[in-house]
Parts: C-alpha cells; sequence; structure tokens
C-alpha cells in the first residue's frame, strides 16, 4: 500500500479559497483549493491537514479521485506551505507581523543583499545573515525564530505518517507528546514512542525505524523488544513477572542469531525503571507499580475512619428494612450486613442464587440510613455491570475507566491522588474482571473513602489483563471475607444455578436438570443450523434477538463466533436492497445488527462488551465528510464510527465468553465441541452458564463439557500480590 501512494502522487501548487468542512478533532478537511495555474476552475481537496490558512502557498502531494456524487476530488497524502519566491512577496513576509521588528527598509535590505532565494537560505543557514549591513543580532534572532513559526514539523510529521499507513489517532498522540520536534524525535530514534508515547507498540515503531533505514541490530531496536518482549509475555500469560531465565531464552529464541548483550540490555532496561527485578523475577513496571501501590494502600486504609454507629439503631433499622420490603434475612446475610458495617474493607464472594443481590441492596440501604448525608460511590467494570449494579443499589452507578476519567488518547486518569474521588462509600462488583493496575488507580483516587466493598464471584474468570487480584485477595486471608454458599432457588433460572454449582464441584448430572436447561446433542457440522432453529423457536415465543445471546469459546470453526455471527445475520437480518450496507473486512454492518463494542470509547461513554444496535449507515457518498459513517445505539449513548474506528466494533449475534462476562441475559445459546477443547476449562464454562438469567441451551457433545469442566485453570497465574501484602502485614 505505501509503494503504491509514493508511486501515484502528484504534486499541485496553489491556495485554499474556502473551507466546505474540517474536524479539529481529527484534523479531517474538505476545502476548495486553486491551483497556480492558467486553469481558474477550482477543484475540491480531501484529507488530513493539521493547520491551514487561507491567503496561504501551498505544495499539495496526492492523487485525484472520482467521487460517485462530487466528482473529481484531489485526496492530500502530504502537504506544505511554501515561502515566497518574488522579491516584492519575500519584504511583505519579512516586514509582516512574524517578524516583529523587522520593517520593509530593514526587509527590502536583506533581499538586495540575499536575492530571492535569501528565505531557503537562511532556513539552511541562519549565518548568511550575518553578510547584511547594519543588521544586529537582536534582529538576526527575531528572523531565525520568525522562520521556525513555519517549520513546526506538521506538514511533513503528516506526508511521513501517511506513507507509512500510521493513522490519525497516532499522529494526535504523538503531537501531544512532542509538538513541533515529533518528526525530529522520530527521526532521532523511533523506539522512543514505545515507552513516551502511549497507544504505540513495537511493531509500528519498527515499522517507522526500518522505513528510516535502522538497522534491526541497531542497539536502540534491541532494547525495545526486550521492553516489549517482557510486556507481551505478561499479556499473554497474564502473569505480573516473567522468571529472568524464561525471558532471556525467549528473547535468544526471537533474534534470530542477531548478536545481542542480554545482560547489558537488562541492565539497561532496570536503570531506566522501565523493567524491575525481584531475585529471578522481571516485572514491567506497570506490574509492579501496580502491586506495591495496593499493597501501601491496604497497609495504610482507612486514612478517615467511617463515624462509628450505635448498633442498636443499626438493628431497628433492619428490622423496618425486612417488614418494608417483606424479606426475612438469614443468620448468613445478617452476619454479611454486619460485617460490611463494622469493617472498613470487606471481600462479598459467592456463586449465582446464593444471595449476593439482595444482600448488597440491603448493605447500601443500611448505610443510607445510618449515614443519610454520605456520598455512595458503585462502579464495575462494564457498562452493563455498572446498570445492574445501579438498578439493585437504587444508586448512580458508573464503569470505573468513567469514574477515573479515563483519557484514551494518553491512556491516564484524570482522578488520582492529587485529584481524588470524594466518597465515603466505594462498592466495586463483578470485581474478577479488574486487572492489578486498574485497581490500583481507583484505590490511588478513593483515599477519601473510609469504606469499600468489592463485590465477585470467585469462580469466573480471572481479568483480560495481567494479574489475578480476587484471588490474590483471599488468598492472603488478612481481610474480612463473607463467603455465601447458601443457594436461594427462583422459580426462573433454578436449573442453571444448579448446573454453575455442579460445574464448581466438577460432576454434572443433566437429568437432574428439567426446566430451564437443555443439552441438545448433536454434529459439530449441525451447530450452525440447530442454533438458527432455536433462536426462530424463542422469537416465536416472543423473545427478539437482544434477549437471545450465543456465546462460543473460539472464534475460529464451524462453531467460531465469526461462522455463527455470519449465519445469524444471514438468518435474522438478510441483505435488503432498501436498506443500506457497509462492508468492512470481512463483516457486512446492516441496519438493525446486534453490534459488540471491542474496546472502550470513554468520550463517547461506551465500553468495551457494551451491546448495541446499529440504527444507520451512511456510504462515503452520502456524508458530509465524505467517508462512511456507522451509526450505534447502546443503552446510555448514539455513538457514531468512522474508518478511524471501524476496529472498534463488530457484529453481536455471536460473542466469546470472555466479552460477556459482567451481562446477563434471558436465554443463553453455548457449543461446546471437542473441536473447542484448547479453550474448555471449568472457569470458561462456568462464566458462560451464569450469564443465562432465565434459560440455557447447551449444544454439541457431552463428552467436551465434561472434559472442559475436569480441566482446571490451564496456567495458574504468577503474581506476588499475596506475598506483598502478608510480608507488610496488611491487616484490617
Amino acid at each position: 500500500m505505501n509503494d503504491e501512494i509514493l508511486k501515484n502522487q502528484i504534486v499541485i501548487t496553489g491556495q485554499i479559497t474556502h473551507v466546505v468542512f474540517r474536524s479539529e478533532e481529527t484534523m479531517y478537511t474538505v476545502a476548495k483549493f486553486k491551483k497556480n495555474d492558467l486553469d481558474e476552475k477550482q477543484i475540491t481537496i480531501t484529507g488530513i491537514m493539521p493547520q491551514i490558512e487561507k491567503d496561504t502557498v501551498y505544495e499539495i502531494s496526492g492523487s485525484y479521485t472520482e467521487h460517485p456524487r462530487y466528482g473529481m476530488q484531489f485526496t492530500v497524502f502530504g502537504y506544505k506551505r511554501l515561502l515566497p519566491s518574488e522579491s516584492e512577496g519575500i519584504v511583505r513576509y519579512l516586514s509582516g507581523l512574524q517578524f516583529p521588528g523587522i520593517g520593509h527598509k530593514t526587509a527590502q535590505r536583506i533581499v538586495d543583499t540575499l536575492g530571492d532565494s535569501c528565505l531557503e537560505d537562511m532556513r539552511k543557514d541562519p549565518s548568511c545573515l550575518d553578510s547584511v549591513e547594519h543588521l544586529g543580532k537582536d534582529k538576526i534572532q527575531t528572523i531565525i525564530d520568525g522562520l521556525k513559526q513555519d517549520q513546526d514539523g506538521m506538514d511533513d510529521l503528516v506526508q511521513f505518517l501517511n506513507v507509512q499507513g500510521i493513522g490519525m489517532r497516532n499522529l494526535i498522540r504523538l503531537n501531544r507528546a512532542y509538538g513541533k520536534e515529533a518528526l525530529d524525535k522520530l527521526r532521532e530514534n523511533p523506539y522512543r514512542v514505545i515507552e513516551e508515547c502511549d497507544g504505540f507498540g513495537f511493531k509500528t515503531a519498527d515499522r517507522l525505524a526500518m522505513s528510516l533505514g535502522f538497522a534491526k541490530d541497531d542497539p536502540r531496536r534491541i532494547y525495545a523488544y526486550l521492553i516489549a518482549l517482557t510486556n507481551d509475555i505478561c499479556m499473554r500469560t497474564g502473569d505480573s513477572y516473567v522468571q529472568r531465565p524464561i525471558l532471556e531464552e525467549t528473547f535468544f529464541e526471537k533474534m534470530n542469531g542477531l548478536d545481542a548483550d542480554f545482560d547489558d540490555l537488562l541492565n539497561q532496561a532496570l536503570s531506566s525503571l522501565s523493567l524491575i527485578q525481584e531475585d529471578e523475577r522481571i516485572y514491567p513496571a506497570v506490574q509492579y507499580n501496580a502491586e506495591t501501590v495496593i499493597t501501601e494502600f491496604l497497609k495504610h486504609f482507612p486514612e478517615e475512619e467511617t463515624e462509628a454507629y450505635d448498633e442498636s439503631i443499626a438493628e431497628k433499622y433492619l428490622d423496618a428494612m425486612q417488614k418494608d420490603i417483606q424479606i426475612d434475612y438469614d443468620k448468613d446475610q445478617k452476619n454479611a450486613i454486619s460485617a460490611f458495617l463494622k469493617n472498613p474493607f470487606l471481600i462479598l464472594t459467592g456463586g449465582p442464587g446464593t444471595g449476593k443481590t439482595t444482600v448488597v441492596r440491603a448493605m447500601v440501604t443500611m448505610f443510607k440510613m445510618l449515614y443519610p448525608n454520605a456520598q455512595i460511590t458503585c462502579c464495575a467494570p462494564t457498562g452493563r455491570a455498572a446498570k445492574r449494579l445501579a438498578d439493585l443499589t437504587e444508586s448512580s452507578a458508573v464503569t470505573i475507566h468513567s469514574l477515573l476519567k479515563w483519557d484514551l488518547e494518553t491512556n491516564t486518569f484524570g482522578m488520582n491522588k492529587d485529584n481524588p474521588v470524594l466518597t465515603d462509600l466505594l462498592i466495586v462488583d463483578e470485581f474478577s474482571m479488574v486487572d492489578a493496575n486498574l485497581f490500583a488507580h481507583l484505590l490511588d483516587a478513593s483515599r477519601h473513602a473510609g469504606k469499600i466493598c468489592i463485590i465477585g464471584d470467585e469462580d469466573q474468570l480471572p481479568s483480560v489483563s495481567c494479574g489475578c487480584v480476587l484471588r490474590d485477595l483471599l488468598d492472603t486471608e488478612l481481610f474480612p471475607l463473607i463467603r455465601l454458599t447458601h443457594i436461594y432457588r427462583q422459580k426462573q433460572g433454578s436449573d442453571v444455578i444448579t448446573l454453575a454449582h455442579q460445574i464448581h464441584e466438577g460432576k454434572v448430572d443433566f437429568s437432574e436438570l428439567q426446566q430451564n436447561v437443555a443439552f441438545l446433542e448433536c454434529e459439530r457440522s449441525d451447530i450452525k443450523q440447530n442454533i438458527i432453529a432455536v433462536v426462530k423457536n424463542a422469537i416465536s415465543k416472543g423473545y427478539d434477538l437482544n434477549d437471545i445471546q450465543v456465546l462460543s469459546p473460539m472464534y475460529q470453526g464451524p462453531e467460531g463466533i465469526d461462522i455463527l455471527n455470519n449465519a445469524l445475520q444471514e438468518a435474522f437480518n438478510p441483505y435488503q436492497k432498501s436498506k443500506s450496507q457497509l462492508q468492512v473486512g470481512y463483516t457486512k454492518f446492516r441496519i438493525n445488527d446486534k453490534i459488540l463494542q471491542l474496546k472502550n470509547q470513554p468520550d463517547d461513554d461506551v465500553y468495551n462488551g457494551d451491546i448495541g444496535i446499529l440504527e444507520d449507515i451512511f456510504t462515503a457518498e452520502e456524508s458530509e465528510t465524505h467517508r462512511a459513517t456507522i451509526v450505534v445505539r447502546f443503552d446510555n449513548a448514539v455513538v457514531e464510527y468512522n474508518p478511524d474506528n471501524f476496529q472498534n466494533i463488530t457484529l453481536a449475534y455471536c460473542i466469546s465468553i470472555h466479552k460477556s462476562q459482567g451481562s446477563e441475559y434471558p436465554i443463553v445459546i453455548i457449543p461446546v465441541t471437542m473441536g473447542q477443547r484448547i479453550m474448555l476449562q471449568r472457569k470458561l464454562l462456568y462464566t458462560g452458564v451464569t450469564r443465562a438469567r432465565n434459560s440455557l441451551i447447551l449444544m454439541g457433545e457431552k463428552d467436551a463439557f465434561q472434559r472442559g469442566i475436569e480441566t482446571l485453570d490451564k496456567h495458574i497465574r504468577q503474581t506476588t500480590l499475596t506475598m506483598r501484602l502478608k510480608r507488610n502485614e496488611v491487616l484490617l
């Protein structure tokens, strides 16, 4: 693609006469452009232009494209402002506001002395100004500074990144991090962006370096790769660290024979604090800092204790609450409520049907009654989990990223130690999904909280990112813990609850499950059509597609996410000439499709795992920006997507079990076959099964299901949070 762009470039010169459209956020511009030739006709130019000025001469490189509606246009790959070339224009330029103190006479003297090429000459070698008579040092510096204003680097940076296929989002990040020096810093050492500019990985930095002529054995490249490799290993395994011998062995395997001094490179990384070493453990700095922040916070928590309450009054409030909502809490539930009120930090865990929801509602209600002026903050890792928490606590609830005002571009949090969340009580639901780094940031911003309660199911999958925080906190045996075990059967979904607890025990008997759970045995090749039949049957009974969620452990294979998504889309939202369709890669998007959000977009209030409905599609021909647009409605937001972030969404008729975590659906369908055996394990199946609120349909091979629940964690995450907490004698 890059070679094709370079080969087909055309260069035109002229001025912008009128801006038709411009986004200051993305810098995407549509403008009218008058070429400096005999043709009086203006053309339309489109592309990314960080800075534009009327009555300024630009040299623009790009190519002509024919737009179906708007005709011939010129797509901009890169551009630069041209300096005046005629004597009169140069004098006018040098005596302008950009050069304070340089009047018309001084400017004329410079041109008379240096000639019409003086501007380029001064840029290349400012010392040529020494030959101009009666030109003092102050005026020479003024001219040098004025010329630098035109050399802000953005024009060249845009062209360089466009040719390399680097997206607009990364251009904005580079500009934020380095400003005018961005391109110079990239040319000096493109690998620096991995550590200094969020959003850049080794592959992107390496692509830039190769285009700039860096050698594969350049020490800066190998150093950057060591840091990236350490991070990649931890992200792949979920571990907080890598054993030094394993890191060294893997490093040389990946180097493919390139010479490198591992010890020297590691020492450099340790000296710069990019990596941290303890004994033989090598940590990415982010993971090491996360564990130490969590440990230090809990060691000193709470900094501000919650005011003591009168237990006799609390008992009266509890009795009144039970009468009001007509519930009689049993001994375990009352113990949980009491433990919550007495302890500054509490862990509440339990499987489905054990009454966590009932207990949490009582906890929050009691806290409000005892502390009517207190500030309560409820949060969860996903939007759907936050909405469910808000419903049961009758309090506002948000995602953790939203609470902490996370900035996508810089990967920083607006709420922190210096700008804390002002709350008295912090409740975190679906805590098994919370990774160490996110929890560290949440605690760092919660220093004014007098009470924290974390709620989670220890049998569910751990966080996608590094760490296993819920397990580590439980393993310390240092913290007040309420583990709910008694099953309160419900009329709806009781078989789902029974199955979940059977999975926990490792023994499943489907003969005991006659109401809300079914296992339809079939061949792998029949799963696709059988799922479609089950969905059609559910719809005929009054359900809609939003009530039904297909979950699959894998993306590939006949029972995989990709094939099932396409099949379900064709069955329930087929192509119609009257409705727009947009193909992105191998995915066809249609109006009314179920859409899954794949990445956090805090500015739009949508987060990883949210599901919405595609409401509208505008092709490039129909869009005011001349770019295709997809409009999706989520529970709390309507979000527009364009080619820059199409990768953030996909079809949601079938999603992964990992992506479903934190959500519940009335009906869940899960294919389970031996073809998925590489993924099947107890926590995965347990998590998938417990997504069903009312009904669960399993489909495929019972032997595969049994094998899965007999398979415990294939990799026990390696962390040192438990060790740190015990070593610091954290006692709450």
